[in-house]
C-alpha cells in the first residue's frame, strides 16, 4: 500500500461524479477561472485539509496510547517525531525489541541519524516504505509522516488479523478487518457494514461490535438509528471505560 493512497482515494471516489461534469468539452477544461470550477476545487481542497486534520489527531492519540507505556507522549505529530527519539521509543514499545542507541544531540545531523535508525529497523522487519526517507520526517512532511504512521499501524496492529475464508483466499489486512466486522455485526437490526466510512456514521455498528462480545455493557435494543451522536458517544465511552480501548475518535 502506498503511503498517499489512504488520504486521497476516498475523496477521489466521492467526487468522481463532480469532476466528470467538467469533462464535457475542452472549453470547460480550459475555463479554470469560472466561479463554479473554482468553488469545486476549493471545496475538495477544504475536504482534503479536514481529512488530514482528522488523521493527524487520530494518529497522535494512537501514538500516545502506546508511548504511555514508557511514560512519554507527543503533542504535535509533525514536530515531535522529527528528532527520531519518540519514533524509536514507539517502535520499541510496539515490537518489544531494543533498537540501536539513540544519537545524542539536537543538531539536524543527529535527528537524521535517529530517524534513519527507526526506518532501518522497519526495513529489517520487511516493512515496505514507499518514498519515505529520513529527510522527509526531519523536514516535517505532513503527508509522508501520516503515511509512515499508517504503515506502522498496518505492520504492528493489523498484520495478525486472521479471518477464515473459503479455499485458500488471502486478504489484505483492511479487507480481513472489514470481513471480521461484517461477521460480528451480522443479524443486528439497521447495521450493514460495507465500508469503513458511511457504514459507521450512525454509531450502531460500533455498539453492535461491543454488544457481540459484551452484551452486558450495551442495551442495543434501546439505541435509535436517528440518534447518531448519542450512539457514537455511548460506544466510545463504554469501550474506553469498560474495555480499556483508548478513544481515538471523536
Amino acid at each position: 500500500m502506498q503511503t498517499t493512497d489512504f488520504d486521497n482515494l476516498e475523496i477521489e471516489q466521492q467526487y468522481t461524479c463532480v469532476n466528470s461534469r467538467w469533462e464535457a468539452t475542452e472549453d470547460d477544461l480550459d475555463n479554470d477561472n469560472s466561479s463554479a470550477r473554482m468553488f469545486e476545487r476549493s471545496r475538495i481542497k477544504a475536504l482534503a485539509d479536514e481529512r488530514e486534520a482528522v488523521q493527524k489527531k487520530t494518529f497522535t492519540k494512537w501514538v500516545n496510547s502506546h508511548l504511555a507505556f514508557v511514560s512519554c507522549r507527543i503533542s504535535d505529530l509533525y514536530l515531535d517525531l522529527r528528532d527520531g527519539r519518540m519514533l524509536i521509543k514507539l517502535l520499541e514499545v510496539l515490537s518489544g525489541e531494543q533498537l540501536p542507541r539513540r544519537t545524542k544531540g539536537r543538531m539536524r545531523i543527529h535527528c537524521l541519524e535517529n530517524v534513519d535508525k527507526a526506518l532501518h529497523f522497519l526495513k529489517e522487519q520487511r516493512v515496505h516504505l514507499e518514498n519515505i526517507g529520513p529527510h522527509d520526517i526531519v523536514n516535517g512532511n505532513h503527508r509522508l509522516i501520516l503515511g509512515l504512521i499508517w504503515t506502522i499501524i498496518l505492520r504492528f496492529q493489523m498484520q495478525d488479523i486472521i479471518v477464515e475464508a473459503k479455499g485458500s483466499e488471502t486478504r489484505s489486512a483492511k479487507d480481513a478487518l472489514l470481513l471480521w466486522c461484517q461477521m460480528k455485526t451480522a443479524g443486528y437490526p439497521n447495521v450493514n457494514v460495507t465500508n469503513f466510512t458511511s457504514s459507521w456514521k450512525d454509531g450502531l455498528a460500533f455498539n453492535a461490535l461491543i454488544h457481540k462480545h459484551r452484551p452486558d455493557l450495551i442495551n442495543f435494543e434501546k439505541l435509535k438509528k436517528s440518534n447518531a451522536k448519542y450512539n457514537l458517544e455511548n460506544a466510545f465511552t463504554v469501550a474506553d471505560r469498560q474495555l480499556g480501548i483508548t478513544q481515538l475518535l471523536d
